[in-house]
Order: structure tokens, then C-alpha cells, then sequence
């Protein structure tokens, strides 16, 4: 490795390290995804119970959002994990089944989508508060059920409210996922450090991934751009 140009521990086929590092990067962009379709699954659940639940469901989801925000994303991970994975098994136990081994990619996107759940779940909130109050009540009076008002009302005039902080939370997503490396799943942190560590060049393998990583942002802020102008078509810009 010694004798290895710069370029060459990059190639993407070995003895360069860019193909791992590549993959790595898959990793992490496929761990961000279903983390955050499933943070925004719950955030929406979340958003819905706090605004037109009961007190109990209430006050379980301010738990679990302050809880949640609260705790050090790192300590919730190893936490959620772990005791997920007991607390799964203990359950198995009493039914009499046999333990078993969570796949790394399910329990990656498991904790950190309910790490974005409680995050999303305020973002909503506050997006669906913004819309129009008389927007809802017009819809009421014409007979719409909750459903078809939420679907045909409040979701379209909630979007561009939304994603601002939707933009956010992905931005924080593809960063957090980097954590996961503590579990042993590969993703493009744990990547960078298996090839630094081969190769003792740490500096370029992890100036590498600070490169993908700001790739991935950039391509990532064009992309909410072009849709929140998708949103705001007909109303004017924030500046």
C-alpha cells in the first residue's frame, strides 16, 4: 500500500479503497431513505395525535418528542438497538421461540426513524398550524370527512410549510447515519475507517468522505429547492 499513488487508493477496484467507500456511501444514502420515510410516517401520526388526539395520546407523544430530542442521538441509538433487540427476543422467549439475530440495515433504519419521528412529528405540527383555519372550516362545510380534508386541504397547503424543516431533518439523517457505525453496519463512516486503517492514510480517506458527504448535501439542498418551488408555485418565494 506504501507504494500506492493517491489516485490509485482511490480507484474504485482494488487494490483502491473507492469502491468500498462507494458502497459505503450506498449504504448510507439507503439507511438515510427508509429512515426517513419512517420518520415521516410516525411524524405525521405523531403531528395528527398531538393536534386532534385525546390528553393521554397527548401527553405520551410530548414524552416521546422531548424524550427523544432530549437524549443524545448517539446514546439512543446504541440504547434502541440493545434494548430492542433484548426486549424482541425476552417476547420471543415467552412464546417459546427461538432469539433472534436483528439484521443491521432493519435496526439502522428502525432507531434512526424513530429518532426522526419525534422530530418530524414537531415539524408537522407546526406546518399543519400554519395552514389557513378558514381553509379547513370551508372544507368542513362542505361536507368533507377528516380524511378527505386532510388529504385534499391540509396536506397540500402543509407542504410548503413543511420543508424547510423536512430539508432539515434529511440533511440531519444523512449525518446521523454515521453513528450507526457503532453497531457494525457498514455505511460510509465505518467504510472510511476500515480503508484508513488498512492503508494508514487517514487524512485522504476521510477528507474522501467529507467530500462524498458534501456531495450528497449539495445534490441534496438543489433537490429541496426544486421542490419547494414545485410547492410555492403560484405564491411568492421566501426570501
Amino acid at each position: 500500500m506504501a507504494n500506492l499513488s493517491y489516485l490509485e487508493l482511490l480507484a474504485p477496484y482494488p487494490p483502491g479503497w473507492g469502491g468500498v467507500l462507494l458502497a459505503g456511501a450506498a449504504s448510507t444514502l439507503a439507511i438515510s431513505f427508509g429512515a426517513y420515510l419512517t420518520g415521516m410516517a410516525l411524524g405525521l401520526m405523531g403531528a395528527w395525535g398531538k393536534l386532534k388526539g385525546g390528553r393521554i395520546s397527548a401527553l405520551l407523544l410530548d414524552g416521546y418528542t422531548t424524550g427523544i430530542r432530549a437524549i443524545p442521538e448517539l446514546i439512543l441509538i446504541i440504547g434502541l438497538y440493545y434494548a430492542g433487540t433484548d426486549g424482541l427476543n425476552r417476547l420471543l422467549a415467552g412464546l417459546g421461540l427461538p432469539p433472534v439475530e436483528v439484521n443491521g440495515f432493519i435496526a439502522a433504519v428502525a432507531v434512526l426513524g424513530i429518532v426522526q419521528g419525534a422530530y418530524m412529528t414537531e415539524v408537522f405540527r407546526g406546518a399543519i398550524l400554519a395552514v389557513p383555519t378558514g381553509q379547513i372550516e370551508a372544507a368542513a362545510a362542505f361536507g368533507m370527512r377528516p380524511s378527505l380534508r386532510f388529504r385534499r386541504v391540509i396536506l397540500p397547503a402543509m407542504i410548503p410549510n413543511a420543508l424547510p424543516g423536512l430539508a432539515n431533518l434529511w440533511m440531519s439523517v444523512t449525518k446521523d447515519s454515521a453513528l450507526i457505525a457503532v453497531l457494525g453496519y457498514q455505511e460510509l463512516a465505518l467504510a472510511t475507517r476500515i480503508a484508513a486503517g488498512n492503508t494508514k492514510h487517514y487524512f485522504l480517506f476521510f477528507l474522501a468522505a467529507a467530500a462524498i458527504y458534501l456531495v450528497i448535501s449539495l445534490l441534496s439542498t438543489r433537490l429541496f429547492n426544486l421542490l419547494e418551488r414545485r410547492a410555492r408555485r403560484g405564491q411568492p418565494l421566501p426570501h
